[in-house]
C-alpha cells in the first residue's frame, strides 16, 4: 500500500468549490485514521531530545582503552576529520572521570551520572553505533528532525500524523514540549515542510497554560463561537477559489476547527492538578531542578494516554548540553535535570501498560570527542568535548523494543561507529516500522518526485526488535 497524495491541487480545488459541511469532511481527511502499512507495535511517540550533544563515552558508552590514553595525543591510527602532515590537529585525549557499573539482569553498563536511568537499564535498546551529517547544532538538530541537515524538509512527527492520520480529533497529533530556550533551528524541526502544513507540530508555550486562549471569554457563547468559525470557514473558501494552490489556508481551517473542538478536550489533558503527590514526585516535580523537565514527561504521558500520535520532549533547549568547556559542570546539571524524570516516565508508562504501545526514544543531535575540544583547558577542570556526528549512542524503550542490550560499537575510544553503524535515516525507519509504517511507501509526491521520509535510505534496526 503506497501512502501519498499525488494530487493535492485537485483536493484543495474540490474543497472550495464544496458546500460547507461537505468542505468540511473533505478538510477532515486530511487528517483522519488510516490504515497502517502492517500491524503497529507502537500507537505513540515519545521522543526524548537532548538538545546539544551528550556525551555518549561518558554515559552509556564505556572506554577503558581511552582512560589508559588519556592525556596523550590521538594516535595516528584513529582517522580524524581534520589532519595534517605534522599532526599537529591531533588533540589530547581526555578519559572518563566517572565511576560505571553494570545494572539489571541485563548488566549493561552505565555511568553513575544517571542512577535513575541505571535502574530502567532492562527496559533499554541502547544503540552505540549511531551517525549523522551535521557537524554544527542547527543542522544536526534538523536532520535528527527531519533527516536533512537542510531546511524544507517535512519532520518524522509530521511523516508521522501524515502516514496515520489523527487518533484523537480534539488534541494535536503532533506536539513539541521545550524547556528555557529557543531549540536550534526553530520550528523547521517540526515543520510539515512540503507536506500540506496541517501536518506541523504543535509547540505548547513554556510558560503559564500550555496552550494559549484555550478558554474562551465568559461572554462568548458556544453559539456564538460556532458562528464566528462558520463566517471564517466562507471567507477562506472565497480566497481558496482564488487561490487554490495554497495549502496553508487548509491547514489555518483546519487549525480553527481544531482549536474549537480543543476547548473540551484540552483543559483536561493538560491539567496535572488531579495526578497525585507520588506520581509528581516519581518524575521529580518536588525538586526545582527537575520540575520544568518532569512537568514536560508528565504531560508527554498524559498526552500520548489521550491519543497523541507524537510528541517531543526537549531537554536543554538552546543547545544546553553543548560542553565545549566545562564538561563536568554541564552534564552534572543536565544528568540531574533529565536522568529521574526520563525514569519516572518509564516507570509511569509500565505501569498504566502503557509502555506496551509507548516507543520512548532518548539522544541528542549527536555525541562529544574523546579528544579536547579547542577552547578547552586540555584535561584539567575545565575540559570539554567537541562535536560528535561520527558515532554516539541513542536508546529505544517500550513498544516493540528488545531491552537490556546493546547494539553496535563505537572504536576503542568511542569516536567513530565501528561495527552495525546506524545513521539517522535508519533511526526514523525503525520508529515508522514499530508504528506501523513502511518507511519506503510513505511517499508524497512534490515538484513531480515521490519523496520518502528516510529520501533514499534507511534500513531498520532489526537487532532492536523484539
Amino acid at each position: 500500500m503506497m501512502t501519498t497524495n499525488s494530487h493535492p491541487r485537485s483536493r484543495r480545488r474540490f474543497l472550495s468549490s464544496a458546500a460547507s459541511g461537505l468542505g468540511a469532511l473533505a478538510l477532515a481527511d486530511l487528517v483522519s485514521a488510516k490504515q497502517p502499512h502492517h500491524k503497529p507495535r507502537a500507537k505513540s511517540v515519545i521522543w526524548l531530545f537532548m538538545e546539544g550533544g551528550p556525551s555518549h563515552i561518558d554515559l552509556f558508552d564505556p572506554k577503558p582503552e581511552l582512560d589508559k590514553l588519556a592525556g596523550q595525543l590521538t594516535p595516528p591510527s584513529f582517522k580524524l576529520p581534520v589532519t595534517s602532515a605534522t599532526g599537529s590537529h591531533r588533540m589530547p585525549l581526555v578519559g572518563t572521570r566517572r565511576q560505571w557499573k553494570q545494572h539489571g539482569q541485563s548488566g549493561l553498563w552505565v555511568s553513575d551520572w544517571y542512577p535513575h536511568i541505571a535502574a530502567q537499564v532492562d527496559k533499554l535498546a541502547i544503540i552505540r553505533s549511531c551517525w549523522a551529517d551535521g557537524l554544527n547544532h542547527v543542522g544536526s538538530v534538523r536532520q535528527m528532525n527531519t533527516g536533512s541537515i537542510l531546511a524544507g524538509r517535512p519532520s518524522l512527527g509530521a511523516w508521522t500524523t501524515y502516514g496515520l492520520g489523527e487518533a484523537n480529533r480534539n488534541l494535536p497529533s503532533f506536539v513539541v514540549l521545550t524547556d528555557d530556550k529557543v531549540v536550534r533551528g526553530g520550528p523547521t524541526n517540526w515543520s510539515s515542510g512540503f507536506l500540506p502544513a496541517t501536518y506541523q507540530g504543535t509547540q505548547f508555550q513554556k510558560e503559564g497554560p500550555p496552550i494559549a486562549d484555550l478558554v474562551p471569554p465568559s461572554d462568548v457563547t458556544d453559539q456564538r463561537q460556532r458562528g464566528r468559525l462558520d463566517l471564517l470557514r466562507a471567507l477562506n473558501r472565497q480566497h481558496t477559489e482564488r487561490w487554490p494552490g495554497e495549502d496553508e489556508l487548509d491547514a489555518r481551517m483546519q487549525s480553527y476547527e481544531l482549536a474549537y473542538r480543543m476547548q473540551g478536550a484540552a483543559p483536561e489533558a493538560v491539567d496535572l492538578s488531579k495526578e497525585t503527590e507520588a506520581t509528581r514526585q516519581l518524575y521529580g516535580m518536588d525538586d526545582k531542578a527537575t520540575t520544568r523537565f518532569g512537568t514536560n514527561c508528565l504531560l508527554a504521558r498524559r498526552l500520548v494516554e489521550r491519543g497523541v500520535r507524537f510528541v517531543e520532549v526537549y531537554c536543554g533547549s538552546g543547545s544546553g548540553w553543548d560542553a565545549h568547556t566545562g564538561l563536568e559542570e554541564n552534564h552534572t546539571k543536565w544528568c540531574r535535570v533529565s536522568d529521574k524524570p526520563i525514569a519516572g516516565l518509564l516507570a509511569d508508562l509500565e505501569s498504566r501498560g502503557l509502555l506496551q504501545e509507548t516507543l520512548v526514544v532518548w539522544g541528542g543531535e549527536f555525541g562529544r570527542t574523546p579528544f579536547t575540544d579547542t577552547n578547552s583547558s586540555g584535561g584539567g577542570a575545565q575540559y570539554g568535548r567537541d562535536h560528535n556526528p561520527w558515532g554516539f549512542t541513542m536508546w529505544m524503550a517500550g513498544a516493540g523494543i528488545k531491552g537490556g542490550q546493546a547494539i553496535g560499537t563505537t572504536d576503542a575510544i568511542g569516536f567513530r561507529a565501528v561495527d552495525q553503524p546506524y545513521h539517522v535515516h535508519d533511526l526514523h525507519a525503525t520508529v515508522l516500522h514499530l508504528l506501523g509504517l513502511n518507511h519506503l511507501k510513505v511517499t508524497y509526491l512534490h515538484n513531480g518526485r515521490f519523496e520518502r521520509p528516510t529520501v533514499n535510505g534507511g534500513q531498520l534496526i532489526m537487532d532492536a526488535l523484539a
